[in-house]
């Protein structure tokens, strides 16, 4: 999922203190926040933002682009649905633990009336330059600037890290695409990877996995038929067996989703593989992209 300068926002739990703080720093990056809801709240104004009992309410008013939410896990349900079925087209889905069956009703929903999700559990999303959604450091320019490597990470805070260390090696970022650490997921890394080689902006894509699933090693028969190069960094290779990790999505199983699986996929296919984010950088240069 990425989003462009003529999309408009809706910020689900604009009233909240995280989400009207995320709507001031989302709105430093260029990103239109046109209305935000919250049950019982409509009338008042957020930062010069109306704010409306339901998106239903605020699509009369508005054309509706995107939904970010920041709600709890039990409201995820309603509140999604009513975007989705309101004619949103992309769901930024931020909360963490929400139910299983809740997040496959809402797919379900998605999928029925043509929309994007991209979570739960996501850190949102990033166009250098152009607009940020989530909570992402979009504003901050020595994590984020305007360039041509895509960024798809399962973390946020390994997806930062990453991106500091991209535009401290002289590179920029055509978007960054944080799919969530949660088993259920309505953006893939496939989802993600077939995006950002559409993408003409993009020269090459950075794929920032984790042990646990099997999403990296799904995308790895695509990633062999790119053109466009891949660079990965695998975190959590050295943990030991059956240890819980922090992301629900961090189950090994079958003798897929290890770390020297993925690694051994993602080379198969082509892709360069490093052992230190720090060393992206360098792995770019040797595929021939510069930094500009």
């Amino acid at each position: 999922m990425l989003v462009t300068e003529n999309e408009s926002v809706v910020v689900q739990g604009l009233t909240g203190r995280q989400g009207s703080f995320w709507a001031e720093r989302m709105a430093e990056c260029g990103t239109r926040i046109a209305a935000g809801v919250s049950p019982g709240k409509g009338g008042r104004e957020i930062g010069g933002v109306p704010v409306y009992d339901s998106v239903a309410d605020a699509t009369q008013g508005h054309d509706l682009d995107v939904s970010v939410l920041f709600v709890p896990p039990l409201a995820v349900r309603a509140a999604a649905t009513d975007a989705i079925t309101s004619g949103v087209g992309k769901i930024v889905l931020l909360t963490e633990h929400v139910p299983y069956h809740d997040i496959m009703h809402v797919l379900a929903e998605a999928r029925d009336h043509g929309a994007q999700v991209l979570g739960p559990n996501t850190a949102g999303l990033v166009v250098p330059g152009v607009a940020s959604v989530g909570i992402m450091p979009g504003f901050a320019d020595n994590i984020f600037r305007p360039g041509s490597i895509g960024v798809i990470s399962r973390s946020g805070s390994l997806g930062t890290l990453v991106s500091l260390n991209l535009v401290q090696a002289g590179y920029g970022q055509s978007a960054f695409i944080g799919i969530g650490g949660d088993p259920i997921l309505g953006t893939t890394t496939l989802d993600a990877v077939r995006q950002l080689d559409a993408d003409e902006r993009t020269e090459a894509v950075v794929l920032v996995g984790e042990i646990g699933g099997s999403m990296e090693e799904d995308a790895a028969e695509y990633i062999a038929t790119m053109t466009k190069p891949v660079v990965a960094f695998i975190a959590g290779r050295s943990a030991p067996p059956d240890r819980r990790m922090g992301h629900a999505g961090a189950i090994v199983s079958a003798g897929r989703g290890s770390g020297d699986s993925k690694v051994t996929a993602l080379r198969s296919a082509g892709a360069t593989v490093v052992d230190l984010p720090s060393g992206i950088g360098e792995a770019l240069r040797a595929h021939g992209i510069q930094p500009r």
